[in-house]
């Protein structure tokens, strides 16, 4: 509806799809706009080639302020060790949940773990672990905690994939099979894993066993991944958007028909 009406009044109207395919709010609105700023380079192929513009994905600069020794200590975490976060997106997830603890045992002696279960998924008899701390979320505590982590365990969200490429983190993404999803992590996923910008695990495929072979090829490969994070073309994408917002400030659009 606010498309819709600044089209009507005549405002510039600049959209941004995050994930790799548009999803359907933005495909109905995309008669309506001037520009439509893509995350992916894959996304130009699914839209208008005079109004698409490869961006990537503005990130909120709060998270690039963390303090690594800040969380490090609101963690009660040592230094010299490395930290693991693993997260299973806004609501929780419930199979990664359930494999990381299946596979703390082993996990315990290579990294320390910060763990973002969702609400109503903390696991009382893991509340005093050593080196394992777990939160149902976080909040003005994540830039802290993000800046402590030296991998991650994620969803295929394209906001979180995006923040930890700006933050350089190597990534193992578990995207949301497509039962529970229309496919666009998984896509998300694959896109980063060709890129070399992050490392996969389907949710078919994850079990304690599956995770940990994982890891140990992400902490193998880190160093690579961040090179290709650092001069990666999907970074940087606050500076990219601004700059298209800023073309169109107090220009109107051309009168035109409504789209049949």
């Amino acid at each position: 509806p606010v498309v819709y009406a600044a089209f009507l009044r005549r405002v510039p109207v600049v959209l941004h799809e995050s994930d790799l395919s548009p999803g359907l709010a933005n495909r109905l609105c995309l008669p309506f706009c001037r520009r439509i700023c893509a995350a992916f380079p894959e996304t130009l192929d699914h839209l208008p080639r005079a109004k698409a513009l490869l961006t990537g994905a503005p990130v909120r600069e709060e998270l690039l302020r963390g303090n690594r020794e800040a969380g490090l200590r609101r963690l009660g975490f040592k230094v010299g060790k490395p930290v693991l976060l693993a997260m299973g997106g806004s609501t929780g997830s419930t199979a990664l949940n359930a494999a990381v603890r299946k596979a703390l045992p082993r996990l315990s002696p290579r990294f320390q773990v910060v763990h973002l279960c969702g609400r109503g998924f903390l696991d009382s008899e893991l509340g005093d672990r050593p080196g394992y701390r777990q939160y149902e979320f976080l909040h003005g505590e994540l830039s802290d905690a993000l800046a402590a982590a030296d991998f991650v365990v994620t969803r295929g969200g394209a906001n979180a994939l995006f923040e930890f490429l700006a933050l350089r983190k190597p990534c193992l993404i578990v995207p949301l099979p497509l039962l529970a999803s229309r496919g666009d992590q998984i896509q998300n996923a694959e896109s980063f894993a060709r890129r070399g910008l992050a490392k996969m695990l389907r949710q078919e495929e994850l079990t304690a066993d599956s995770l940990l072979t994982h890891l140990a090829d992400l902490e193998r490969d880190a160093g690579e991944l961040r090179r290709n994070m650092e001069v990666s073309e999907l970074s940087h994408g606050n500076e990219r958007v601004l700059k298209v917002i800023e073309a169109f400030g107090g220009e109107p659009s051309p009168p035109a028909p409504l789209p049949p």
